[in-house]
């Protein structure tokens, strides 16, 4: 995983799509979303740091 597309396909498995046309909007929802996944055990550790690291550079 290294880029934002990246973490919108990581996303797509789990049926969440996100898309306002705003990108800082979309990255903040996404960052949410993540949050949400590994709270909620169904993504690993590193699939999380790695996707906050990626939302937050914004690439």
């Amino acid at each position: 995983m290294e880029t934002v597309y990246d973490v919108m396909q990581l996303l797509k498995r789990f049926g969440t799509f996100v898309y306002t046309g705003d990108r800082n909007a979309d990255l903040i929802l996404m960052e949410m979303e993540v949050r949400q996944l590994h709270d909620n055990g169904m993504i690993t550790q590193q699939e999380f740091t790695k996707s906050l690291l990626i939302l937050r550079r914004g690439k």
